[in-house]
């Protein structure tokens, strides 16, 4: 018996995610008695499915040398239902104005007794209401444990490990280009340069609005609000100011009085906002480089900090993998 996988995008977290399939296969075998397959993945040109699995050696091989699959893809939702598969990974590029393909695959697969995992933020930023209500009506689970904090564990802390607490708001860096660009104007350079920085050690996009004007990090505060509070809310709810006004003598005057500024995310049932603010220096949350890291409020426990890598291929694809072994677990629990 098997688990079998769908991958819906193989660029660069799409291809991790077949990569750490495949060096766990053997602990996943041990661990649960049952296969975890990849039995289709497609990109935005092309198709592969086989009912057998796929190597994902293979696939990658295939993806360097072009393409992922030898069948051009018209229509991901028509490729999605005319197979046979037990969960969707949903890598698919990010779209905040409309939700992109992401969210018609996502809507496809629940709606069709699909467990999904997803990283893609546009969707769960703009329809995690609707979304959720479709997983539950239909039985399945929806995981998204990467779309946030990347190899930050936050979600999953927020809703397992801390399931007795009354969790009173969370604060937290969440985007790493930012954090990188603040670090780098502690050290005295302008804006423009430490974004220019940024963009060429990879950290920053050719196109950097969504990280500097805040909207990435916006979209994390949107999921957070849902999932850990249970506010019905979406990307319009957010209260956004980005980092592209914090001048190089804000910065110096911050640190005169042993502070820095950092990009925060704040989550409680009663503000949802991200704007640019002054930690002090040695607080949790006064992290450098490209770090995300949260504080949790909790009622009985107090303050609880966790951090780590925020974005990169093999990071977010260990949060899908523990998504997908948490799904695998739960059906072998429940059976």
């Amino acid at each position: 018996m098997s688990m079998d996988i769908v991958i819906a995008g193989f660029g660069t977290v799409g291809q991790g995610v077949a990569e750490a399939i495949g060096l766990r296969k053997d602990m996943i075998r041990e661990t649960f008695g049952r296969e975890a397959r990849i039995v289709a993945a497609f990109d935005s040109r092309s198709a592969i499915h086989s009912e057998d699995g796929l190597d994902p050696a293979v696939l990658l091989s295939n993806k360097a040398a072009g393409q992922v699959g030898d069948e051009p893809l018209v229509d991901g939702v028509a490729f999605l239902e005319s197979i046979d598969y037990d969960v969707l990974v949903e890598v698919s590029p990010t779209n905040i104005e409309t939700g992109g393909a992401g969210l018609h695959h996502i809507r496809s697969a629940l709606s069709n007794g699909r467990h999904v995992v997803t990283v893609n933020k546009g969707p769960l930023a703009l329809a995690f209401g609707e979304l959720d209500r479709l997983a539950k009506e239909n039985g399945v689970e929806m995981r998204y444990e990467g779309s946030v904090g990347g190899a930050m564990p936050i979600i999953n802390l927020c809703r397992e490990s801390l399931m007795g607490q009354n969790i009173t708001s969370v604060m937290g860096i969440l985007n790493g280009t930012c954090n990188f660009i603040l670090s780098r104007m502690d050290d005295g350079l302008p804006f423009e340069q430490a974004l220019k920085e940024a963009q060429e050690l990879g950290y920053a996009e050719t196109d950097p609005s969504y990280d500097i004007n805040g909207v990435d990090t916006a979209c994390k505060v949107v999921i957070l609000a849902n999932s850990v509070f249970g506010i019905d809310c979406d990307y319009d709810d957010v209260d956004v100011s980005g980092i592209t006004a914090i001048t190089e003598e804000a910065v110096a005057m911050a640190s005169d009085q042993n502070y820095c500024i950092r990009l925060i995310g704040e989550i409680s049932p009663d503000r949802l906002e991200v704007s640019p603010r002054l930690i002090s220096k040695g607080h949790p949350l006064s992290v450098t480089g490209t770090l995300n890291v949260a504080q949790v409020n909790t009622d009985l426990a107090g303050p609880i900090s966790i951090s780590g890598r925020g974005a990169g291929r093999m990071e977010t694809a260990s949060a899908i993998l523990s998504d997908l072994l948490a799904i695998m677990r739960s059906n072998v629990n429940n059976k």
